[in-house]
């Protein structure tokens, strides 16, 4: 059965092109989708401060880095982690996908993989790059967000339904 190579949205700068942590996870889905050629890929990101969607500007420069637009699928509403995995969990179930390839930063992925499994999907990691990217105050700074997020979300997931 085939698994979703899921992408998770970053900020778009203002002219329009990806920050620095969406152009990775970018690039983190581009390498599983080549690694699982048969695999759908799951972009998922709205709009923010800056148009385009994060989704649509992967899958923009997805298709230009020669990913075949027929495997893409877009998530444009969602604005957050939270709402990014209950929109691929429902996207998984639709489409009766075995789970998430997870393709986001490292800092990042133990949060979305409880937020999955709290969804009932399974996940693993995609061709993501271990350590932390990026200038040691943008790591600081995220890891922190993190550490708050985490306890904040599972506690979401116990009080709100399995969506």
């Amino acid at each position: 059965m085939a698994w979703a190579i899921v992408i998770f949205g970053a900020a778009v700068w203002p002219d329009g092109g990806p920050s620095p942590s969406l152009r990775r996870r970018i690039a983190y889905g581009r390498q599983s989708a080549r690694d699982e050629p048969d695999a759908l890929v799951f972009c998922s990101g709205g709009v923010g401060r800056h148009g385009p969607s994060e989704a649509s500007l992967m899958a923009d420069l997805l298709i230009q880095a020669g990913i075949d637009p027929a495997r893409i699928a877009l998530d444009e509403q969602s604005r957050d982690t939270m709402e990014n995995v209950a929109a691929a969990a429902a996207f998984i179930r639709t489409e009766g996908l075995e789970g998430a390839v997870v393709c986001t930063d490292g800092y990042h992925v133990p949060r979305v993989r409880m937020l999955l499994r709290a969804a009932g999907v399974a996940s693993r990691v995609g061709a993501v790059r271990k350590g932390y990217a990026g200038t040691r105050r943008h790591c600081l700074r995220m890891v922190a967000r993190e550490v708050l997020a985490y306890p904040y979300d599972w506690a979401l997931t116990r009080i709100a339904p399995r969506r």
